[in-house]
C-alpha cells in the first residue's frame, strides 16, 4: 500500500528550470515536427487509411499540446492560492482541463480551484460541492463507480485514479480523470482527500476517432482483399452457372457441372477449387482440391497450383506421378502449405478413369441409383511429406455412370464418413435427374443452406457416350 499522505507535508518545490526548459524544447521540437507529418497526410478524400492517419495525428498534437503545458506547470511551481483569485484561463486552454480539491473530512467543508468551477460549468461564487454532493453532477450509470474509488480511498487509502463523466448546468457531457490520495492527521487518522481531476473530453474524443478510423480502415482492407480473393478465384475456376462447357473435338462423352459453396461463417475465401479440362490428346481432366488458409495469398497459391495441374496434365502426365510433383512444389514454396486433391484423367475412347488422391476424399460413382465410394490409392496431404510417392488407380465407367468429385465440408456439421453416407442416400434421386447440373441443383438444394465454416465445391460428370 502506499504510504499516505501527512497533512503538515511540506509544499513541493518546482524542478531546476534548466531541465525542464530542456524538456519543453523537445516536446516543441517534436509538436513541430508531429504537425508536418499532418500536414502531409490533409485530405478531405474517401481513403480510410487516410483518415486514420489524421486521426493519429490529430491525437498525438492534442496530447503533446497537454505535455508542453503540463511541463511549464512543473517549471513554475503550484499555482496560487485560490484565494489570491487568479484571472481564469482561457476556456481551450489546458489550464481550463486541470482543476484540484480538497474535501476536509472533519468540518466537511470542501477546497476547489477556479478551475475545476471551470470543469463542472459552476459559478465560482457558488460553494463547493462536498464529496456527498459530488455524483449529483456524475451520470446515473456512473455513480457507481465514483462511490467506490472515494469509499476505497478514505477507507482502505487506496489512490484515486479513473474516469466518471459528469453533465455541466448547460446539459453538455464531459469525462473527467480524478487522482487523489487520502491525508492522514497527526495520529494517523484520515482527515481529508485531495484530488486533481482532468477534463479528458477532447482526448477520448481523439482516441475514439482513432479508433472508428483504424476499424474503418481495417473492414476496407478486409473488404479489398475479399474482393481481390474472389476475383482472382472466378478468373481461375471454370464458370459453374450453367453446365461447363469444354471445346469438344468429337461427340460430347461427359455432362459437366460444378459449384462453389461459400462459408455461411466467415467473409475470406479459401482454397478450394474445381476444374474441368479437354486435353490434347483427347482425355478430359477432372480435378478437386483445396489449399490450407484463407485469403489473397492462398487464393494465389490456389491459382498457382491449379495452373500447374493444368500444365502437368497437358503435358501427359499421369495422375500420381502430378501429385508427386506437386507435393514437390507446395513443399519448396516460400510459405509452407498443405493441400489436399483429387485428379482424374478420363479416357473416353474406353471410358477408362485413372486418378489419384492426395489426402483428399474419394471420388463417388452412382450407377443405376446407388452409389459408393471408389477405392482410394495410397496419397499423403500435399506439402505434408517431402519425396512422397503417390499410387493411382483405374476404374472403368459406363453411359449413364455418374462421378461426384466434392471437397471436405460440402456436408456442413457432419464427419466425413458421415458426410459421404449422406452423399450416397441421395443415389435414387441423383438417378432421375437428367443432366449434371441437375445433379449439382439437387445437391445444392440438400446441402447448400446449412451453414458452414468453410468454402467447398463439388463437381458432377456423367458419361453420355
Amino acid at each position: 500500500m502506499p504510504p499516505h499522505l501527512s497533512a503538515d507535508r511540506p509544499a513541493a518545490q518546482p524542478p531546476g528550470r534548466g531541465s525542464v526548459d530542456a524538456l519543453i524544447s523537445q516536446a516543441r521540437r517534436l509538436k513541430g515536427d508531429v504537425d508536418a507529418v499532418r500536414r502531409d497526410t490533409q485530405s478531405e478524400g474517401s481513403d480510410p487509411q487516410e483518415r486514420w492517419q489524421r486521426a493519429l495525428c490529430d491525437l498525438a498534437l492534442h496530447q503533446l499540446d497537454d505535455l508542453d503545458e503540463h511541463l511549464g506547470q512543473l517549471r513554475d511551481g503550484p499555482l496560487p492560492s485560490p484565494a489570491a483569485t487568479p484571472p481564469a484561463p482561457e476556456r481551450d486552454s489546458l489550464l481550463s482541463r486541470v482543476g484540484s480539491a480538497e474535501w476536509n473530512l472533519l468540518t466537511d467543508e470542501a477546497s476547489w480551484s477556479g478551475e475545476l468551477f471551470q470543469i463542472l460549468g459552476r459559478d465560482p461564487a457558488a460553494a463547493p460541492l462536498t464529496l456527498d454532493e459530488l455524483p449529483s453532477v456524475v451520470l446515473d450509470e456512473d455513480r457507481r463507480r465514483l462511490t467506490a474509488m472515494v469509499t476505497d480511498c478514505l477507507v482502505d487509502a487506496k489512490p484515486i485514479d479513473g474516469e466518471f463523466r459528469i453533465v455541466r448546468p448547460d446539459g453538455e457531457a464531459r469525462t473527467v480523470h480524478m487522482m487523489g490520495e487520502p491525508v492522514l492527521d497527526s495520529d494517523g487518522s484520515t482527515s481529508s482527500m485531495w484530488a486533481v481531476l482532468r477534463d479528458v473530453s477532447e482526448l477520448r474524443r481523439s482516441q475514439r476517432a482513432v479508433s472508428e478510423t483504424r476499424d474503418s480502415l481495417q473492414r476496407h482492407r478486409a473488404h479489398t482483399e475479399h474482393r481481390l480473393a474472389v476475383e482472382l478465384q472466378e478468373a481461375v475456376l471454370p464458370p459453374w452457372r450453367g453446365s461447363l462447357r469444354l471445346p469438344h473435338r468429337g461427340p460430347q462423352t461427359l455432362d459437366l457441372a460444378a459449384r462453389c459453396l461459400r462459408s455461411s461463417t466467415s467473409a475470406m475465401i479459401g482454397g478450394d477449387w474445381y476444374d474441368a479440362l479437354e486435353l490434347a490428346d483427347g482425355e478430359t481432366l477432372l480435378s478437386v482440391g483445396d489449399l490450407t488458409g484463407h485469403g489473397v495469398a492462398v487464393a494465389s497459391g490456389m491459382a498457382a497450383l491449379l495452373g500447374a495441374v493444368r500444365g502437368m496434365a497437358m503435358a501427359g502426365t499421369q495422375p500420381g506421378q502430378l501429385m508427386s510433383w506437386l507435393n514437390q512444389l507446395l513443399d519448396a514454396t516460400v510459405q509452407p502449405a498443405l493441400g489436399s486433391a483429387v485428379c482424374c484423367r478420363y479416357r473416353p475412347d474406353t471410358r477408362t478413369l485413372t486418378w489419384a488422391q492426395a489426402g483428399h476424399p474419394a471420388p463417388l460413382l452412382f450407377r443405376d441409383g446407388t452409389g459408393r465410394r471408389l477405392n482410394a490409392p495410397d496419397g499423403v496431404l500435399l506439402g505434408a511429406t517431402p519425396g512422397a510417392v503417390y499410387a493411382q488407380a483405374e476404374e472403368t465407367l459406363e453411359v449413364g455412370d455418374l462421378l461426384v468429385l466434392h471437397t471436405d465440408g460440402l456436408v456442413p456439421g457432419h464427419s466425413a464418413a458421415d458426410s459421404v453416407n449422406l452423399l450416397l442416400d441421395l443415389g435414387p434421386r441423383l438417378g432421375e435427374t437428367d443432366t449434371a447440373q441437375d445433379c449439382v441443383r439437387l445437391v445444392v438444394d440438400e446441402f447448400g443452406e446449412s451453414e458452414r465454416e468453410g468454402d467447398a465445391c463439388v463437381l458432377v460428370a456423367r458419361v453420355t457416350y
